[in-house]
């Protein structure tokens, strides 16, 4: 009962500093101002006061609407959290080294293991394919090194999930074993995208009329995914911290 009373609390206490949050938009001293010397800031009547009661009124299906994303974002800052330990730990050197490890096993498995599995090319395309991730990789620290919200939403995250989606992308796109696990997933991306998903600046019709999803379109779609992706991840965690900053 009292992790019930403690859940429903926090979530109480989340759902006030999102509205407080929305309300300073517009008016001053919203968010956490009860117990300040000033205090809340409130209209002293007539039209404003209407606006005032209009405002926050609006901002209810608002935060109704956002609360999910910022669940979300606590539960991608605690993984994230317990990424840049691992990070800091390492330091850039061992961050590259680990992902030349990594995609270094799969450049060794494609070339020694089951060549015979790739399509001509494919040796050198998982081999280049690995040495961009692993640059990205590099990349991604060095950006969440600087330090700074907006360098680390817009550079870092987008790099890291580079380094993370390209190889394999890559190496299913010369492998047929490989294509079905990883592919199929992607032509699901691509078929929403098409039947239903955004009209990027009316860009669809042509996407689909000039462009099949394969080789290369592939990757594309892929660096597609991961730039945006990364500023979803990166947003869903600024969105937390707005919420609940992460020493509380």
């Amino acid at each position: 009962m009292s992790t019930q009373e403690g859940l429903a609390g926090a979530i109480k206490i989340d759902l006030v500093r999102l509205h407080e949050t929305w309300m300073e938009f517009i008016y001053p001293r919203q968010r956490r101002a009860e117990n300040t010397v000033l205090g809340k800031w409130t209209p002293d009547g007539g039209a404003e006061a209407v606006f005032y009661r209009l405002w926050s009124t609006v901002g209810v299906p608002v935060v109704g609407l956002i609360y999910p994303f910022v669940l979300v974002g606590y539960f991608v800052r605690f993984q994230s959290r317990r990424v840049n330990v691992t990070a800091e730990r390492l330091g850039l050197l061992g961050v590259v080294l680990l992902f030349v490890l990594l995609w270094g096993a799969l450049s060794a498995v494609v070339r020694f293991v089951a060549p015979g599995s790739f399509v001509t090319g494919g040796v050198v395309a998982v081999l280049a394919a690995s040495g961009v991730a692993v640059l990205a990789a590099g990349l991604s620290y060095g950006f969440w090194r600087v330090g700074g919200r907006v360098t680390t939403v817009l550079l870092a995250y987008p790099f890291a999930m580079t380094a993370i989606f390209l190889p394999p992308v890559v190496a299913a796109l010369y492998s047929s074993a490989l294509a079905d696990v990883v592919l199929s997933g992607t032509d699901s991306i691509a078929v929403w995208f098409v039947q239903e998903g955004p009209d990027l600046l009316g860009l669809t019709d042509y996407l689909v009329a000039e462009f099949d999803l394969e080789g290369v379109a592939y990757v594309l779609l892929w660096f597609a995914v991961a730039v945006p992706l990364g500023w979803l991840l990166g947003g869903v965690v600024t969105l937390a911290d707005l919420v609940r900053p992460a020493p509380e």
